[in-house]
């Protein structure tokens, strides 16, 4: 094809060119690739268009099919079966509303549930209508948060190891990420998440005048620590002290254990206007797939979040948002019973906990005792001397160790150096990430696979 004088492209005889035209020919398409390679090349603010370690690894589980995946942070078994039903009565309704745009920010009946549930933890009454958003999970919450705050130049400190899309996001926005990092403090052979402990003068010193926003994640993922009261009121007050916004990702709220609760920092003095707190019908109702998050706060910061949503999501699913709806008025009818299911999720996953931290320990890893969510990162050192790495091109060791075993063991875990920095990927180098809600028979499934892979290797 050759453009002709009216500026067409006419079809030619390719084979009939000479030589010197057949290359002036793939010179030129040369050209015209490499213009339009360049032209249309992923923003800088994507960076390289890198694979997260969630498509890496769900693309693995596909690949190895590893006989349990403990990677990916999801139950394997059913819901409460009255948030199941909901749906489905939903799906047979005669209102046949339920199946169309509902308010943009949030259907009536569930951020009105919302602000019933909250308003007490939080000790103020939330307006269920300027107050709350209803996002498409809480990693929309998450999103239009900080892309509804953070401008081009703006800092915001991030607590590793972090939910990977965090960085991310606050560079999408034109911000730029401030780590630092929880750290062991020097233990004998247990440990337990409450261990993982900040710099609190390294914390200090990352607030300035330039520092929009801090992300703090309270129950932890992945370590599952609970920050207190007294490291929430340090963070707290460096909050009020530079003018700073709190962005308190909540979303593993009701899964703490005993004796260790959760503590809002929005309900410390001064901190209700500075913070937008996210939750999840995901985790709250054992319903990943379902995509229900929300994020409440004052009316004036909330509004930002607003303008993101309005134009990116606009609004979510109708059917779903009122099976929320319809499940938060049933706990909320029994919510001082304790088979409400804020309470009694932590009771059911516990036992789980415990198996499983002692199928870790009783081959080879050192796991940390979380208190709270659903994982548990365990130091896998003492086992390097069992499993060859070097087939594995990975240029981290967590990564190179994690497919290795799955390959080997048959159990899938994810690599914790993904949540952190560059900087500071070597601090989960030696850790991999196990997830424990998934049901009794694959948990003693992977007892017998480490068994077995451990038995070989002597």
């Amino acid at each position: 094809m050759f453009r002709t004088s009216r500026g067409l492209f006419a079809a030619v005889n390719y084979s009939s060119l000479s030589r010197s035209v057949k290359i002036e020919h793939f010179i030129r398409q040369l050209s015209v690739c490499r213009t339009m390679a360049e032209k249309f090349r992923l923003p800088e603010r994507y960076g390289a268009g890198e694979k997260s370690v969630w498509v890496e690894y769900i693309q693995l589980a596909a690949e190895y099919k590893p006989a349990v995946n403990l990677g990916q942070g999801f139950p394997d078994y059913h819901a409460p079966k009255h948030v199941t039903e909901a749906l489905s009565q939903i799906a047979t309704s005669e209102n046949p509303l339920l199946h169309q745009y509902t308010r943009g920010f949030g259907l009536p009946r569930l951020v009105e549930n919302l602000s019933k549930v909250y308003s007490p933890l939080i000790g103020r009454q939330i307006d269920a209508f300027n107050e709350i958003l209803v996002t498409s999970g809480a990693y929309e919450a998450l999103y239009s948060t900080i892309l509804g705050h953070v401008d081009t130049g703006d800092e915001v400190i991030i607590i590793e190891p972090y939910f990977d899309c965090y960085d991310f996001m606050v560079k999408c926005a034109g911000g730029v990420p401030r780590f630092i990092a929880l750290k062991p403090k020097p233990q004998g052979d247990d440990i337990s998440s409450a261990d993982w402990v900040l710099d609190e003068a390294e914390l200090a010193s990352l607030f300035n005048n330039r520092t929009k926003m801090i992300i703090v994640n309270t129950p932890h993922n992945p370590l599952g620590k609970v920050f207190t009261q007294r490291e929430l009121e340090l963070i707290a007050d460096l909050c009020k002290k530079h003018n700073v916004l709190c962005l308190s990702d909540e979303v593993y709220e009701w899964m703490v254990y005993e004796p260790k609760q959760h503590i809002r920092i929005a309900s410390f003095p001064g901190m209700w206007e500075r913070t937008i707190t996210v939750g999840s019908a995901g985790k709250t109702f054992s319903v990943t797939g379902w995509k229900i998050g929300w994020a409440y706060g004052p009316a004036d910061l909330m509004r930002n979040l607003q303008v993101v949503h309005q134009n990116c999501v606009y609004t979510c699913c109708t059917p779903v948002e009122e099976a929320v709806a319809r499940s938060f008025e049933y706990e909320l009818a029994r919510r001082d019973s304790p088979d409400c299911y804020f309470y009694s999720l932590a009771r059911e996953l516990r036992p789980k906990r415990d198996y499983l931290m002692k199928i870790l320990k009783e081959n080879g890893f050192k796991p940390t005792l979380p208190e709270a969510g659903y994982f548990v990162v365990a130091d896998w050192t003492d086992l390097e001397k069992k499993i060859d790495l070097s087939s594995e091109l990975d240029k981290y060791k967590d990564y190179k160790f994690t497919k290795k075993f799955a390959k080997e063991a048959g159990v899938l875990a994810i690599p914790p150096s993904a949540f952190y920095s560059e900087a500071h990927k070597h601090l989960g180098e030696t850790f991999a990430r196990f997830c424990f809600i998934k049901k009794d028979e694959n948990l003693e499934l992977t007892e017998n696979l480490l068994k077995e892979w451990n038995s070989k290797k002597k």
